[in-house]
């Protein structure tokens, strides 16, 4: 007999509404999975451990959540790139530590099962996924009418990497001199959107969304639901070259929280505010909340997702192998014998 509950369709669960949509994202997880491994929709993902040339194989793993970036994807009806944030806020962290993501899970909870809309978000995080390097090997979708509106929900998830222990990153190698390379954003990522939701008082004026801004180049709602870039085979190339000493994602907390999670106790680091490329939607951000420069720092990552320690020696063979990888680095600072943290001069 088929699965079917009237009384809890009654209740606002529609159980059939939540098989097709397992139906519907099989082919978006299908095409991240390794030869071999079996589809969605069991009680466990399985996923094939290979530690080839590994001694000692460390599991690294990481969590994290879109947050209230996904107002925004409510009030545009856009559900296609929150995906990515979700994969990419957990993969960038745990390549911090020298770690190939190896798979990834999600957890979807919503007011009420749309299945479309399901396979829109879980075709982002299948995106992700594939940019990352990471096999989709499950997750969980929960419809919770009256704990989540009907057109609203939550998107979270986490990542589990691998690194032999002899080539964990280690913040200790970080020394005085050492350059601080910077790997672009592409725009405000998935952190501070509190702040800006605030700043363009996007709860009262969701329209605000659709204004075309020249300096952007696109609406204003195009410009901030950019999704988080995925800096996972930049960062593993660099690895994998030995040139990396250590590396911090440019989250929540900005560079004031994160640059120092990634240096010793009597290293700092030295920011050149006029090397930074600024992208204009941060200076938007700042006019038009009337923010001062201190708390943008703090807040957002400036137009720099990563950042990347290497030896000064080094420099110009990681810029090479950054930019043979896809990406436009450039060096933005340099550490120096202190416990201050973070300056930015």
């Amino acid at each position: 007999m088929k699965s079917y509950s009237d009384s809890y369709l009654k209740a606002g669960v529609d159980i059939n509404a939540g098989y097709r949509a397992v139906e519907l994202i099989k082919p978006h997880t299908a095409r991240t999975m390794p030869t071999g491994l079996t589809e969605i929709g069991g009680f466990g993902g399985a996923f094939p451990l290979d530690i080839t040339g590994m001694s000692s194989p460390v599991l690294v793993s990481g969590t994290d959540g879109v947050g209230t970036k996904l107002k925004l994807a409510f009030t545009m009806d856009k559900h296609d790139t929150v995906g990515v944030d979700c994969v990419a806020m957990c993969v960038n962290d745990v390549v911090c530590c020298g770690a190939k993501p190896l798979f990834f899970l999600d957890y979807l909870a919503l007011g009420k099962n749309v299945p479309e809309r399901v396979e829109k978000i879980v075709t982002g995080v299948a995106d992700g996924c594939v940019e990352a390097g990471c096999a989709l090997i499950g997750g969980e979708t929960a419809e919770m009418p009256g704990f989540y509106p009907q057109d609203e929900y939550d998107l979270a998830g986490f990542t589990v990497g691998v690194v032999d222990k002899s080539k964990l990153l280690d913040k200790d190698s970080v020394a005085s001199g050492d350059a601080i390379v910077a790997l672009r954003s592409s725009g405000v990522h998935s952190n501070g959107f509190s702040l800006v939701r605030k700043t363009f008082s996007l709860d009262s004026n969701p329209n605000v969304l659709s204004n075309y801004i020249d300096a952007l180049g696109c609406t204003l709602g195009e410009a901030l639901l950019k999704p988080t870039r995925i800096y996972v085979k930049p960062v593993l190339a660099l690895c994998d070259a030995g040139l990396l000493k250590s590396a911090a994602h440019i989250t929540g907390g900005g560079f004031y929280e994160n640059i120092p999670r990634c240096l010793p106790r009597n290293i700092s680091a030295k920011i050149d505010k006029s090397a930074l490329e600024i992208p204009a939607i941060f200076e938007l951000i700042a006019k038009t909340g009337d923010i001062p420069e201190r708390d943008m720092f703090n807040t957002f990552n400036m137009g720099v997702g990563m950042c990347l320690i290497v030896a000064p020696e080094n420099i110009e063979k990681a810029l090479a192998i950054l930019k043979d990888a896809g990406e436009d680095p450039y060096v933005i600072g340099s550490t120096f014998e202190s416990s201050c943290g973070v300056e930015i001069c």
